[in-house]
This record gives C-alpha cells, sequence and structure tokens, in this order.
C-alpha cells in the first residue's frame, strides 16, 4: 500500500522548471488546513471508510507549500470497465487491473452489459453465484493493487430487469375520453382493477368522480342530467359532458443494453415501490455472499420513458393538497392557458418531489447499509437536477461529444459544494470523437473543462474487458473513448494519468471557495403550458440556455464571479450567521435571484427571513410576479402581494443607504447590484483565463486555464485579501516555484492557450523557496536540419521498415507501404550543432505532432508531450553534435481502417455492436489516411530567463 502513497516527487523531467508551460512567446504574446480525503464521504458504510482509511497519505506535521499534495487512489483518474456479457475470469480479471494500475489509474467502475457473438460460453448471468464471485475477485484484486472498484447497480441502463412487474414497470399515462349528451351511458366495458380515475367533466368546470361506481362487470350507470345542479343553483343543460377514463400501460422501455441475466423492463422511478421491490432481489443474491462488496455503487443519467405511476393521484394529493383528478382537463386537455400551467406546474413539481424523497433515497440509503457510497448521475431527470445530485454521496455529471457545457456541469458540482459532499465525479470522454480518432490531448482539454465545472473526480468513458486471447483491437463499446491497453494512445496515458492526478490532488483539498449562491428559479421552467413531463438533459439544454437561469449564469461566469447554484428545496435550509449565508458545505456572502415570474411562496419568505437576519439578496432587474402552483392560489397571491409590498418599501429606504433587517435586498441590473455591495470578481476573466478556487487554512489554491485565443503573458489581481505570497505549480511536469509578485501583489502568470496550472496564494505565511522560470524568446527560430532516422519500436499490425528522409514527415508517406496500417510508435531521431551564441537555454519546438512525443536531447528525458503546442525548454545542448530522440505515438485509425478495408470481422459485439458517432453503422474503410508521426518543422529558438520580482 505504502508505495501507492509516497509523497508526490517533483518531476524532473523538465530541468530549472524549464516547461512550456512556463513561456510565452514574444512574438504571440498579450497584455492546508491539513489535506481531506476526497474519499471520506457522509454516511457510508464500514467497508467504504475502511478502504479510504488504508489507503490515504496522512498530511505531514508542516507541509511544504512548493509540494504536490500525496497521490492517493481517489486523487488519480478511474475507469468505467464495461464487462460484455459479464464473460470474465480471474486470470484476465487480474491481468487487467494490474495493467490499469501501471498506468497510474485509481480505480474501476465495473458494468456488466451485453455480450460478445461466439463467446457465449463464457457468459456469466448476473447476480448469479459465479458473478458474484468475479465481482468479488475483481474487488479484491483492485485493493490488492492499491486500486479501488465501485460498480454500477444493475446492468447497462437504467435500473431494471427480469423481477419488474408490468406494475413496477416505467408507466405511460393512458387517457381515454368519452363524450356524452344529455341520457347517453359509456356503451364499452370498463375494466375496473385497471382504471384508477373515471371523471366527469361539464363544460363550465364542475365534475363528478364516477370511480366508485364501475361494476364488476365492468358497466358504468351514469348518463347526463337534464340539468346539472352545481352550487345549489340550476344551470343550462350540458350538451356533451367530457368523461376521462384514467390508467397507465408500461412505456415499452426495457433495460439497455442488459447483460445476461438482466434482461427485462425498467422500472418506475416514479413509483418508490417499485424501487424497493427491485432492490430485494440484490436482497436475495447477496444472502449467501460473504466476499467484498465495490466500494460504491452507480446509476447512470435519466434515460426512463415514465410520466404516471400506481399511487400517482395519491401522492399527488399528499404533495400539493388537492385532488388531481379534479383537474384532468387542465393536465390532458388541449388549452395552455394560465390554468393548466399551473396545474402541470404542481404535477412536474410532484414527480421530482417523488424521487427525491423516496425513490432515489431508497437505493441510496440500500447502498449505505451494504456498505457502500452512492455515485449517481441525476442529469436527465424531469426532477429538480439540485436536489436529485445532493442526495448522493459522489454527484456526477457528463459531457457528451460535441455537448460541452461547463455552467450544466456546474450543477453536480454545486449539490455537492452546498450539501458538503467532497468528491464531484464526472463520466469522461463519451463519444469524444470519432473511434479510434480520439487523442491523449482531446482527453486533457475535456478534464480541464470538467475542473473548471468543479469536478474533482474524474472517470474515464472508458475500456471494456477484453481476454488476452481475443484479437486486435478486442472487445469493445460503441460509446465509448477506446480508452484501453490495445488502443496505440495507451502508451502515453500514463502522462495524462499523472496531470490529472496532480490537478485533482488539489481539487480535492480544502473547501470549495464562491461567493454567490444563484438560486435557480425552476418554477417558471415546470409552468410552461404545453407538454406534461419536461427531461432536462447535457444534450438538448433549451430548459438552461433559454431560460434567464442560463443568461444570469453566463454573466456571473463572463464577469469572473464564483458561484454554485442553489434550488428552491435548498435555501429552505439556509441559515445566516455574521452575514454569511451557511450552507451545510460552507458559507456564501450573496444570493442572486434571476429575474423569474414565477417562485414558490415559501422560497420568497425564506428570501426576506434571510435578509432579515444579515444575507444580501440581489433579485436581478426585477422582482417575481406571481406565486407558482395551482393550490390555494387566491390565499397564497394575497401573502405574497403583502410581502412583496413591504419590500417595495425596503427599496426605497436601502436606496438612501438603509439595509433589510440586519442585511440588505437589491434589486436591478446585475453587474451594477453586485458592485455596489462591493463583491470581488476575478478579473482574470477579463483576459480569457478560466478558473476554479479553493480555500485552505491560510490561503486559496486556484487551477486556471487559458481558454482565450491568444497566449497570456502578463500581471493578474485575485479577488482576495491583498497581502499574501503566491506559488506556481505546472500539473503537467510537477514543477513548482515562487510566482513573481510586484508591489501590487499582483502575480506575472505566463500561459500559452490551452495550457493550465495550479496558483497558491498563502495569507500572512512567510512563504520561501526557488523562483518560478519566466523566459522570453531571444532570436528567430532555427530549423534543425540533417538526416532524421525514423525507426518503428511498438504497434501493429507489423513494424514497417527504419526510414531515412531529409525531411520529418507522416509515417504514412514512406515507401514501406505497411506504414499505411500501423499504429503505434516510432523514434525520429537526428544529429545537430546548437546555434551560434552565448545562450544556454532553448526551446524546441517540434511543430506538428500526430498525436504524442517523447522528447530526449542527448539522452536527457524531456518528459512527454501530449497537447499542443508541442514544444519544451531545454538546456543540455552542446556546440556540436547533440542527438536529438522524438518517440512519436498515433491513434489507430489507419489499424481500424485497414480491418475494414480487408472485411475483417471485428464487429463482433450483440446488441447495437458497433456504431460511429452518428449512431450508424460503424465503417472506416473509405476513411482517408490519418497523419501519424513527426511532421515538423522542428525548431530550436534562443531564450532568456526574465527577472522573478516575487520578493519585492
Amino acid at each position: 500500500m505504502d508505495k501507492e502513497c509516497p509523497t508526490h516527487e517533483k518531476n524532473l523531467r523538465c530541468s530549472a522548471g524549464g516547461c512550456v508551460t512556463h513561456l510565452t512567446l514574444a512574438e504571440e504574446s498579450t497584455p492546508n488546513k491539513s489535506m481531506t480525503f476526497a474519499g471520506k464521504l457522509g454516511l457510508i458504510g464500514a467497508f467504504f471508510l475502511g478502504l479510504i482509511t488504508l489507503t490515504a497519505c496522512a498530511a505531514p506535521p508542516k507541509v511544504d507549500p512548493l509540494a504536490w499534495p500525496a497521490i492517493t487512489l481517489q486523487t488519480r483518474p478511474w475507469m468505467w470497465w464495461w464487462w460484455h456479457g459479464s464473460a470474465v475470469d480471474e486470470t484476465n480479471i487480474t491481468h487487467e487491473l494490474q495493467r490499469f494500475r501501471d498506468a497510474g489509474l485509481g480505480g474501476v467502475q465495473i458494468t456488466a452489459i451485453f455480450g460478445v457473438k461466439g463467446a457465449e460460453a463464457r457468459d456469466i448471468p448476473y447476480l448469479t453465484p459465479r458473478w458474484l464471485a468475479m465481482m468479488g475477485h475483481a474487488v479484491d484484486t483492485a485493493n490488492g493493487l492499491g486500486m479501488g472498484a465501485s460498480m454500477t447497480l444493475g446492468t447497462g441502463w437504467c435500473f431494471g430487469g427480469p423481477t419488474v412487474s408490468d406494475q413496477d414497470a416505467n408507466a405511460s399515462v393512458v387517457v381515454k375520453t368519452y363524450q356524452l349528451g344529455v341520457g347517453e351511458r359509456i356503451q364499452e366495458k370498463i375494466k375496473r382493477d385497471s382504471v384508477q380515475a373515471l371523471v366527469a367533466f361539464w363544460p363550465d368546470g364542475k365534475s363528478i368522480d364516477l370511480t366508485a361506481s364501475i361494476t364488476t362487470n365492468g358497466e358504468v350507470f351514469f348518463s347526463p342530467p337534464g340539468n346539472w345542479i352545481g352550487n345549489g343553483t340550476n344551470t343550462t343543460p350540458p350538451k356533451v359532458v367530457t368523461i376521462y377514463a384514467i390508467s397507465q400501460k408500461p412505456s415499452g422501455q426495457k433495460v439497455k443494453r442488459p447483460a445476461p441475466g438482466d434482461e427485462g423492463w425498467m422500472l418506475n422511478p416514479a413509483y418508490p415501490q417499485a424501487m424497493r421491490d427491485w432492490l430485494g432481489w440484490f436482497d436475495t443474491a447477496l444472502a449467501k455472499y460473504d466476499g467484498p462488496k465495490p466500494q460504491a455503487l452507480f446509476q447512470d443519467s435519466y434515460e426512463y420513458r415514465t410520466d404516471w405511476s400506481p399511487d400517482f393521484f395519491a401522492q399527488f394529493e399528499k404533495y400539493r393538497g388537492y385532488k388531481l383528478q379534479a383537474e384532468l382537463p387542465a393536465l390532458f386537455g388541449k388549452e395552455n392557458d394560465e390554468h393548466a400551467a399551473r396545474v402541470k406546474y404542481d404535477y412536474r413539481r410532484t414527480l421530482s418531489d417523488i424521487m427525491v424523497e423516496q425513490s432515489e433515497p431508497a437505493w441510496i440509503d440500500w447502498a449505505h447499509q451494504n456498505g457502500c457510497a452512492a455515485i449517481y448521475e441525476a442529469h436527465g431527470t424531469p426532477g429538480n437536477w439540485l436536489d436529485l445530485y445532493a442526495l448522493a454521496d459522489i454527484p456526477e455529471t457528463e459531457m457528451f461529444h460535441n455537448d460541452r457545457s461547463i455552467l450544466i456541469s456546474k450543477f453536480a458540482s454545486s449539490a455537492a459544494h452546498t450539501q458538503g459532499r467532497e468528491l464531484t465525479g464526472a463520466e469522461t470522454g463519451t463519444w469524444l470523437k470519432e473511434h479510434f480518432t480520439e487523442t491523449l490531448g482531446d482527453l486533457k482539454q475535456l478534464a480541464d473543462d470538467m475542473f473548471l465545472a468543479g469536478v474533482n473526480h474524474i472517470y474515464y468513458h472508458g475500456a471494456c474487458y477484453s481476454p488476452d486471447d481475443a484479437p486486435w483491437p478486442g472487445w469493445l463499446f460503441y460509446a465509448s473513448t477506446e480508452m484501453n491497453p490495445r488502443n496505440s494512445i495507451w502508451r502515453d496515458a500514463p502522462t495524462l494519468n499523472e496531470y490529472i492526478a496532480r490537478c485533482q490532488s488539489f481539487l480535492q483539498s480544502g473547501k470549495p471557495d464562491n461567493d454567490v449562491l444563484l438560486y435557480w428559479p425552476v418554477a417558471d421552467f415546470w409552468s410552461e403550458p404545453a407538454g406534461r413531463v419536461q427531461p432536462m438533459g447535457v444534450s438538448e439544454t433549451n430548459w438552461f440556455t433559454d431560460q434567464r437561469i442560463g443568461k444570469t449564469a453566463h454573466e456571473l461566469w463572463d464577469r469572473g464571479y464564483a458561484f454554485d447554484y442553489i434550488s428552491d428545496r435548498q435555501l429552505l435550509a439556509a441559515q445566516v450567521k455574521g452575514g454569511a449565508i451557511q450552507m451545510p458545505g460552507g458559507n456564501y456572502k450573496v444570493i442572486v435571484v434571476p429575474e423569474c415570474k414565477f417562485i414558490p411562496l415559501e422560497t420568497f419568505k425564506q428570501l426576506l427571513v434571510l435578509a432579515k437576519d444579515g444575507a444580501t439578496v440581489i433579485f436581478q432587474n426585477e422582482l417575481p410576479a406571481d406565486v407558482s402552483g395551482w393550490h390555494d392560489l387566491k390565499e397564497q397571491q394575497k401573502e405574497f402581494r403583502r410581502q412583496r409590498d413591504k419590500l417595495q418599501d425596503a427599496f426605497k429606504k436601502y436606496v438612501s443607504g438603509k439595509n433589510f433587517g440586519k442585511g440588505a435586498i437589491l434589486c436591478g441590473e446585475l453587474d451594477l447590484s453586485l458592485w455596489k455591495i462591493l463583491l470581488p470578481r476575478e478579473t482574470l476573466a477579463d483576459d480569457g483565463l478560466s478558473f476554479i478556487r479553493r480555500s485552505f487554512d491560510g490561503g486559496w489554491n486556484y487551477f486556471i486555464v487559458n481558454r482565450g485565443t491568444n497566449n497570456f503573458d502578463g500581471w493578474i489581481t485575485l479577488a482576495r485579501p491583498k497581502k499574501f505570497t503566491a506559488v506556481i505549480l505546472d500539473p503537467v511536469t510537477g514543477s513548482s516555484g515562487m510566482a513573481a509578485q510586484n508591489a501590487d501583489s499582483q502575480i506575472r502568470l505566463q500561459l500559452a492557450n490551452g495550457e493550465a496550472l495550479i496558483l497558491r496564494a498563502f495569507q500572512d505565511e512567510q512563504i520561501a523557496g526557488p523562483a518560478w522560470n519566466y523566459w522570453q524568446t531571444n532570436g528567430q527560430p532555427l530549423e534543425i536540419t540533417g538526416q532524421w532516422k525514423v525507426k518503428f519500436i511498438q504497434g501493429g499490425p507489423t513494424l514497417p521498415a527504419d526510414f531515412e528522409t531529409t525531411k520529418p514527415a507522416s509515417w504514412t508517406t514512406f515507401p514501406d507501404t505497411n506504414a499505411q496500417s500501423f499504429a503505434g510508435s516510432a523514434s525520429y531521431s537526428i544529429m545537430f550543432d546548437a546555434p551560434s551564441g552565448k545562450n544556454t537555454n532553448y526551446l524546441l519546438d517540434l511543430g506538428d505532432v500526430r498525436q504524442s512525443a517523447r522528447v530526449r536531447v542527448n539522452g536527457k528525458d524531456y518528459g512527454t508531450l501530449i497537447v499542443p503546442p508541442f514544444r519544451v525548454v531545454v538546456d543540455n545542448l552542446k556546440p556540436a553534435g547533440n542527438t536529438l530522440e522524438v518517440e512519436v505515438t498515433s491513434v489507430s485509425a489507419n489499424r481500424i481502417r485497414d480491418l475494414d478495408r480487408r472485411g475483417v470481422t471485428w464487429k463482433i459485439f450483440k446488441d447495437i455492436n458497433i456504431v460511429n458517432v452518428n449512431y450508424r453503422p460503424f465503417d472506416a474503410s473509405n476513411w482517408p489516411l490519418t497523419d501519424c508521426g513527426l511532421l515538423g518543422p522542428v525548431t530550436l529558438t534562443a531564450l532568456q530567463p526574465q527577472a522573478n520580482l516575487a520578493h519585492n
């Protein structure tokens, strides 16, 4: 165990801090508290706590401010690990886990899925004793390797399987209507046991419940009378009465991509009893199992198709205080008026409440009772994401293909931050690009976006278990970045894994340090009069971008304000002390309410209470106009207007300098309001720099990424108290140093486009150490010329012949045609003389690299470069006779292209098999050749260090 948890050494591959991360070319420049353990998560079982305790590294009494925190299994990236057909065995499980460990992974998340054609004899039915034994072996082996192991609860997605009955299956409401004139009756038989409500409605809205009048043989002895008596007054006899018959049926959805033994209906998340019934299947299977259990259980994103449940009428009345049976025309009719909108709001809120308070807690409590933490992807649900994410020990988000929104992923991290969860997970790499074209650089950029969104626990999506006897490319999953040992990019994956581990070692330490609570006025979205269920996804994002919440979030983000979202439910639990808004996970300075029409009365009143107690509340542009929902509407509106009128008076007083109670309430333009309360913002956002900030006892940690279009070389001002000492750490190389600071405590940064760093600011503590190196180019680039020797060193299907060239080029252009189907690694080497002059440091720029490169100069290792620009500072050149060696690793695109061109049968998977990024049958035979290798030009540029002003 100890060897897995050393105090992480500084990486010495970049001499004297000479990494390109510290460099901006002149012609491109533009103006602990002790470490917390990420796995210590709320109310979880003894097994999980024990595992984390065993794998933790105790923080030393005094932490070196220039050193990296200890790398643990939780700071390392994890891997989704699919088991095709659960066709696994002990030997291959062990081999795969060893390879994962050797590449720098911290753990795996097992998900059983559909099988492989021709491998049926190896299949193991889900939850059988043999299956549980394999799970136990995987958990035990992972633990022995210093890794962790989690598991999806169920197989494929979503929850469900063979034990789910029609009653428990995810359900669609069935609405049947009958139009009756005076004296007419329903002629068909109605199944008494299946109809949940039978209600007659007159045009004036009056109704009568006929459910109890259905006879045992299905007849309904009701016909509209000649006159209708309502409220004691005779009315004109209606020409037509509409009778609504409400029942349900399974929606037709079965478990998607199930493993053998788990075929069956998806369960109904709107029916808590369905969840409880399903969990009984696991109780039975585990009754005789005494092996190790996973450290956590996982539920994938919401893809159920359900809008009803057997007890929905009862649930609705319990939550909303009135009978939905009396409002069926508003819910199911064609009118899209305000009445319908309010009833539909209540319907949507009830769906959310059922999941938040009953269905999802059922499986999470069950996980805790079995010694496991709960990992939950709440996105996709029609419920309140913030409340659902908050139920989990590890809320998990994702970005899908090109649908990459930092602001949407912040919903998961916000729930973690406000509720005090230490980890936010991320499914990372789902459909990142087309199969076998994904690069480590693509994954690094995606990981940076996740970090900026508040994620601190990356899960690659992912790798399939593949037995050693499976021919290349092995067993694969159709929606995955093929992050597996058979993909050529795996050779340099340890560099990416180390980068992520270093970043997460800081992002998992300390506490979130956000100032703003941004209220999510979901009532506006839920009050849309059209439709019924309103799922919210990470792909189709109109629910966010078209609502004011999305626009306000962008305003805050673009202006450099650090914020978390908060829901109505979470806001009700907020308290105020000393002017700070206290949430279970930390304190905030202000609540921002985006412009909205509707708001629950209890939320509005709570905002006023918080202000009276000392909080600052900003209503953007104007106050909410009305309360949400239908129940007791007149009384609620009366109370809302009374509270709102008092607030209007308070605004007049505040303009003249008076507060509201002990706090303050503002209403108006957001940026001006934030300026008025003197809330500091991070002005580095104005320069295209994005950040996430965390605090520790005595200071702050920043993760900063240059997301602008230009390289950055300039001074930044932090939105924290001015007296501090700053340290810069490079997560690519592990190097660190004291930052340059001027008399105004501004910090100098050099960040090329796409690069990231860790900035530590220590308040009231004298920090000393080596200075961070800042470099400036000193002259023009000079191309390295001569005879390049190319030698193929690893990959397949066969190693092409060695080759010499006067210009570095894609190996697909070499004479040996085997190079056109080759995927792997080749060494490009050359002898060269140093440029004339007295410089001792040079920028080595490899130019165009496809796709990653290991660099050695005169035998000295300068590390592995996985993202452009492929540059590194070298410091050991001789006047003549220098040797440059560049080992370039390609993607596997040309090799898979070759298989399809030759008609090799490698797409052998059941169910959906392998499809392309557009969900069409995968065929790479018509792909053009992909450039591979070192394309150059390779240049040297003289460098000179610049003064470090850290001690001015």
